[in-house]
């Protein structure tokens, strides 16, 4: 008995202390709870339940501490009843209180914002009265420009003799009035109809319409191919003229010479050579040029071999989950492009991961890589069309045109991956060095900037990872990387080796921005959303130049930056 009588005296707790009574957490989702502005709330929430001195209301067995706790373990309970039960500690009042506070604040809101768009609507008619004001003004004064016109031409035709006759078009442009567009109007029952007001501000809209040029969809600076250095495409320059002849006639020869063309090249690529320039530098066509379009024919019929052997076992059980993760990633890749978005352009991507990934089963599919196709793409597309390619619809390509675009692309992204494969096989060793030599660069370089990531735990392969796996390609408008990469092809082991000290240079770049950061959060944010989409040429050059520089000073000497 005594026995029993130790295990109820365990089991007496006051249920306010038990683990597992609900109490209010600060973030939770429903709901969310701030204890400094509802300090009252805790106070209410906190008091013990009011107790009779004959019947205290407390655990007094296991079973009812089990009934008392058994939320804490319970994860099948619904949102719904843990509002129900969290309700039921809240003080009415504070709850009426607060709800009142809440509707008298949307009232008010909504006040506000009824006042400024009546404002705005009110603005929005008086210029367009003005603006239909004028423009009968003007019309008046075209009207009495055209008498004048047709009254001396008259004139003239009664001194020559000859009678003037009206074409049918002319006639018909004389009839219509200002108000119609280019549709026509079958009858009285087609015009719209509506106030003077609304007549008012169509015709305002449809001048305006008129007066601006056809717009392609407006594409986001950072997704914009042309160098934001320039306004447009204005006129090449005598320096670019210069150099893009130098370019021709290194091609033309009958051997190009790869180191020269490689001196060339490392400070950008004219655009009209750069197709050609990028199959010799990357390997992927000989300096021979006389072998250069029976390779191309050989290369891209074996690309297509490798199409029709192995693209249809995408669905085989061994391959399927290669394939559903391309799947997954080419809608990802610059979704701000619409030229990615084409269904035409998806499948070619899908095409070119899939047979690399089979013929190569050391790495397969890495996510990142699906990135490294975009340059090549966009440069060989460039190859066949004179316009921006941001907006282009490869449909209205040649099939031809878009098969050698594919192989070529194919090629040059087998390539560049065979210098940087360990980047992507198991575990991704070639990646963790990287990132540890860019960490010893770094602290040689600039030790404050390194201390500052020490002193706030930030590691560097929390952020230089994805600068490694896809060569900055997230931190870089397409652009940038397209230039960049004109350097990486004329630098020797560019993408492998000279890619480091880029990053370092990239890094130290903002050195500035780094040390304002004082918490690990906000370091992590700068870092991955660094604002680079108004960079262009110039920015890139100069971050070129850096790393140059870096290369120059350490890459001969390792032991300078190894502590």
């Amino acid at each position: 008995m005594s026995s029993d009588g130790n295990k109820k005296q365990f089991w007496k707790r006051n249920a306010a202390k038990v683990p597992g009574s609900i109490q209010h957490v600060y973030g939770a989702q429903h709901p969310p709870f701030d204890p400094l502005l509802h300090a009252n709330l805790i106070k209410a929430g906190n008091k013990p339940p009011p107790v009779t001195p004959n019947k205290p209301k407390k655990a007094t067995t296991f079973q009812e501490f089990e009934s008392i706790t058994s939320d804490a373990w319970d994860v099948g309970d619904d949102d719904d009843e843990l509002l129900a039960m969290a309700a039921q500690n809240l003080n009415i009042e504070v709850v009426m209180e607060t709800a009142n506070k809440v509707i008298e604040n949307h009232s008010k809101q909504q006040e506000r914002q009824r006042l400024d768009d009546t404002s705005e609507l009110e603005q929005r008619e008086e210029d367009t009265q003005e603006e239909v004001a004028e423009e009968e003004e003007e019309e008046v004064e075209d009207d009495e420009v055209e008498d004048e016109d047709e009254e001396e031409e008259e004139d003239e035709e009664n001194r020559s003799g000859e009678g003037y006759v009206t074409s049918p078009e002319m006639s018909f442009a004389s009839q219509s009035s200002p108000y119609t567009d280019s549709r026509l109007v079958k009858s009285h029952s087609e015009a719209p109809i509506g106030s003077p007001k609304d007549a008012a501000g169509e015709h305002a809209a449809l001048h305006r319409q008129r007066s601006l040029p056809h717009r392609p969809p407006v594409i986001p600076l950072v997704a914009r191919m042309a160098d934001q250095n320039t306004s447009g495409t204005p006129a090449m320059t005598e320096r670019e003229a210069s150099r893009l002849d130098k370019f021709k006639q290194l091609l033309a020869g009958p051997n190009t010479d790869l180191e020269e063309l490689r001196k060339l090249s490392w400070s950008g690529i004219p655009r009209q050579v750069r197709p050609i320039t990028w199959k010799l530098l990357s390997g992927y066509l000989p300096a021979n040029a006389e072998r250069r379009e029976s390779v191309l024919q050989r290369k891209r019929q074996e690309y297509f071999g490798f199409i029709q052997q192995y693209y249809d076992s995408r669905n085989d059980e061994h391959h399927q989950d290669t394939y559903r993760q391309i799947h997954i990633d080419i809608p990802r890749t610059n979704p701000l492009i619409p030229l990615f978005q084409q269904a035409s352009v998806q499948e070619i991507f899908e095409r070119i991961l899939f047979i690399w990934a089979i013929r190569h089963p050391a790495s397969g599919y890495v996510q990142g890589i699906n990135d490294l196709v975009t340059p090549f793409f966009v440069v060989y597309v460039f190859e066949y069309i004179e316009e921006e390619v941001e907006n282009f619809d490869v449909s209205s390509l040649q099939e031809e045109a878009l098969r050698n675009i594919e192989a070529d692309s194919f090629w040059c992204m087998s390539k560049l991956l065979d210098g940087i494969q360990d980047n992507y096989t198991f575990a991704q060793p070639g990646i963790q060095r990287k990132v540890k030599a860019l960490e010893e660069l770094v602290s040689r370089i600039d030790e404050t900037v390194h201390r500052h990531m020490q002193q706030y735990e930030v590691e560097y392969l929390q952020f230089a990872f994805r600068w490694m796996n896809n060569l900055l390609m997230r931190e870089l408008p397409l652009r940038c990387t397209i230039r960049l990469w004109d350097t990486y092809q004329a630098e020797p082991e560019g993408f492998s080796h000279f890619h480091l000290y880029v990053c370092a240079a990239f890094l130290v770049r903002w050195r500035k921005e780094i040390l304002e950061e004082k918490d690990f959060q906000g370091l992590m944010i700068l870092l991955q959303n660094l604002p680079t989409m108004h960079w262009g040429n110039e920015e890139v050059s100069v971050l070129l130049a850096e790393a140059y520089r870096l290369k120059f000073a350490f890459a001969d000497a390792p032991n300078h930056y190894k502590r």
